[in-house]
């Protein structure tokens, strides 16, 4: 009997890490990466850093295979994989600490988990979703110092920790109805405008219908709807209104429109 009860043990304690795993890897927690609250309006500034981290070999990628409208030539990405990768390598080796500001986290991140997902569309590519991936948010593939991060902990279990609801329209999920891909680096020196500016453009795009009394919304702002306040309460009509050219009123009733998870390829 004692023998049983402890077999039962091990199987429940195997279970629970198995668990405790999963749920970290697809974003619960940090991993013990350090993250770092907005205390209060952003700014854009390399003064305050242990670290300035050169994102110019992204930038040059992006620049090169990314479209204003955020369509990716991945074939084109494909054949400069060995940049990308040196581009990752580098990320991996720098390994955030606490000393680094911010600015700098948000920067770092936020290209890490773009660069990333690129990276996994090449090595899977021809696709016609990411969705076809197995485990393609959940699985530990993003290397960081001697840990190996998921897309998803990257963006739950670090970015959304750090108080800034724009990153939601900074980090790129490669499927037509996302955020567009900015076809530039984000860097501390310039993350509250490109944040300001990827917020403003999805907003304003076609990815939502908004109208004063008939909002249609992307479902971006459905799934993360608690992200997104003013004055420290969940306001989403609020929030739409500080960026978008036509207001909603503030009773309306929101509705969401369909995701398009095609791959955001250039044709």
């Amino acid at each position: 009997m004692k023998t049983l009860i402890n077999f039962t043990t091990l199987i429940m304690a195997a279970l629970i890490m198995q668990s405790c795993n999963l749920l970290s890897a697809a974003g619960v927690s940090s991993q013990g990466q350090p993250t770092k609250e907005v205390k209060s309006d952003l700014t854009s500034t390399t003064a305050n850093s242990a670290i300035n981290v050169d994102h110019s070999q992204w930038d040059k990628l992006l620049k090169k295979h990314v479209n204003n409208e955020g369509l990716v030539d991945y074939k084109g990405f494909k054949n400069d994989k060995a940049k990308l990768d040196d581009y990752l390598k580098m990320l991996s080796e720098k390994n955030p600490t606490d000393d680094w500001s911010v600015q700098e986290l948000l920067a770092y991140y936020i290209n890490l988990y773009n660069a990333a997902t690129v990276e996994l569309i090449v090595e899977n590519y021809p696709l016609k979703s990411i969705k076809d991936i197995d485990g393609a948010w959940t699985k530990g593939r993003v290397s960081v110092g001697s840990k190996e991060l998921s897309l998803g902990g990257i963006e739950n279990g670090i970015l959304r920790k750090m108080n800034e609801s724009r990153i939601h329209f900074a980090i790129n999920c490669a499927s037509i109805s996302c955020p567009k891909l900015l076809n530039e680096a984000f860097t501390a020196g310039k993350i509250n405008e490109q944040l300001d500016r990827v917020t403003k453009e999805f907003v304003n795009s076609d990815k939502n219908d908004i109208s004063a009394s008939n909002p249609k919304l992307s479902s971006v702002f459905d799934w993360y709807q608690k992200d997104f306040t003013v004055n420290g309460k969940k306001d989403v009509i609020g929030y739409i209104n500080e960026y978008a050219k036509t207001k909603i009123n503030a009773g309306a009733s929101l509705a969401y429109k369909n995701y398009n998870w095609n791959l955001n390829e250039q044709k």
